[in-house]
């Protein structure tokens, strides 16, 4: 049981383990991976899409190819909360092409930023130009990341 109540068996964690690494994946091949007709299969993935356990499908840019060499991730933490909202700095920080990620977080910084960059002098150019003139930046942390693996989730 999840926290909304909605019950998983042992297909359905593999159909979200599977659905996680290849979103595009038929429901006729994951059902007959799994032992279920295509009908089944897909009827299972309708009840997941319908109880909000997929938010949706992306693509997984391999931002090197692009042209984005350097991934950045950045600590913020807000000097002027009093005089700027969080929905100023939100709406400001959101609209640069290059920051990917937002994340308002409880810890050291208010927020968690994730920045793509075609090389280090790029990134200092987006830091310099667009990311400490928001409104009420404080304090900057960065972190370059040097590589990335990801890990498949709990389920």
């Amino acid at each position: 049981m999840t926290g909304e109540g909605l019950a998983l068996d042992e297909i359905d964690r593999g159909l979200i383990r599977a659905l996680a690494e290849d979103a595009q994946a038929s429901a006729g091949a994951l059902g007959r991976r799994f032992g279920l007709s295509q009908p089944a299969c897909w009827r299972r993935i309708q009840r997941l899409r319908e109880a909000g356990v997929f938010r949706g499908a992306r693509l997984d840019l391999d931002l090197g190819r692009l042209g984005f060499g350097v991934t950045v991730f950045l600590g913020i933490k807000l000097a002027t909360k009093g005089r700027v909202s969080l929905e100023d700095f939100e709406r400001a920080v959101s609209a640069i092409p290059e920051v990917q990620l937002v994340e308002h977080v409880l810890g050291a910084f208010d927020y968690r930023l994730r920045v793509a960059a075609r090389d280090l002098p790029d990134f200092e150019r987006v830091l310099r130009r667009r990311i400490m003139t928001l409104p009420g930046v404080g304090n900057v942390e960065a972190n370059v990341v040097l590589s990335e693996e990801r890990r498949p989730g709990p389920i």
